[in-house]
């Protein structure tokens, strides 16, 4: 077994420090790949027209340029603003927002004008509402599916492990759910401040439960202080709990006030880590520097049902 070292913070001298930062902000080869040379701004204009949010934007995801020229985006419902101050996202924390009832029709609009025959779906987290939120994430589902009859793919909060607002969730069918562990349990508190592992784990045994051939999926970035032990130990309690779909990617940190990256994460060594997931028994694994949990989800969705 092999780890990713753990780069110690504490007690590094002052004539240290700047080199570590230095090292850390350093993108490696591997992280760097041309721009694409077809068009994104079709995908814009209809993001600006219906006045979505996309957590392709929200969170400063490094394959928006990619995605976009691909006429494909991961809607964020629910507003901007999120009710909970994990250490790794640049979705902006503080006052949420009222929930605008026309949202649904909006992203059913957008993913028609798209064209797109898979359609990701994910909010911020609304510790807020009674519900999360759910019903609100219901209302979407349908109506996307009404308007496009394309697969949909959910990618949800934990609910504060409210099992009738999963329950609601469940019940609009979605073809994947998905909702993302994020890091390995010792990092919580750091990574993932107020979510909590056992909740997460609970709720994808929920979906489990009430709709068992129903795909989940859920999702870890690595490079924030994990040992690869530690990874392969959260994959498979995601297999206890029935997850089919994984995917592993490296973390990059979207500003200054986001956590520090603590190690770069090569190529071959997320080949490595998804060989061992598959034969953990997942159905479908995405291990890469560039993944992340919607990169490609139609794809890997395909894939599954094929």
């Amino acid at each position: 077994m092999f780890e990713l070292p753990i780069v110690e913070q504490s007690g590094c001298s002052s004539h240290a420090a700047p080199s570590l930062e230095n090292e850390r902000r350093r993108l490696p080869k591997w992280l760097k790949r041309p721009m694409p040379s077809s068009d994104m701004m079709f995908t814009s204009s209809i993001i600006d027209d219906l006045n979505l949010e996309t957590v392709c934007e929200s969170a400063k995801c490094p394959n928006r340029t990619e995605c976009w020229s691909q006429r494909t985006a991961t809607f964020m419902i629910l507003g901007n603003v999120c009710t909970r101050p994990c250490g790794f996202c640049s979705v902006p924390k503080g006052k949420t927002e009222t929930i605008e009832e026309d949202e649904p029709e909006r992203v059913a609009e957008a993913a028609a004008r798209l064209g797109l025959k898979h359609v990701v779906i994910t909010c911020v987290t609304r510790d807020d509402l009674p519900d999360g939120g759910a019903e609100h994430f219901y209302r979407c589902v349908l109506a996307v599916r009404e308007r496009t009859g394309a697969a949909i793919e959910v990618l949800t909060s934990d609910f504060l492990g409210n099992r009738r607002a999963i329950s609601r969730v469940i019940e609009s069918r979605p073809d994947v759910f998905n909702h993302n562990t994020e890091t390995v349990p010792r990092l919580y508190d750091r990574v993932r401040r107020n979510a909590d592992y056992q909740r997460t784990l609970d709720l994808l045994a929920q979906v489990k439960e009430e709709a068992p051939t129903m795909p989940t999926k859920s999702g870890l970035m690595l490079g924030l202080g994990e040992t690869i032990e530690e990874v392969l130990d959260t994959a498979a309690d995601l297999r206890a709990v029935g997850v089919e779909m994984i995917t592993l990617g490296q973390y990059l940190q979207p500003s200054a006030d986001q956590l520090p990256v603590e190690r770069f994460v090569t190529p071959e060594e997320f080949d490595l880590i998804g060989e061992e997931c598959r034969k953990l028994g997942f159905s479908m694994v995405a291990s890469g520097p560039f993944v992340r949990s919607s990169y490609h989800a139609g794809e890997m969705a395909d894939e599954l049902r094929a």
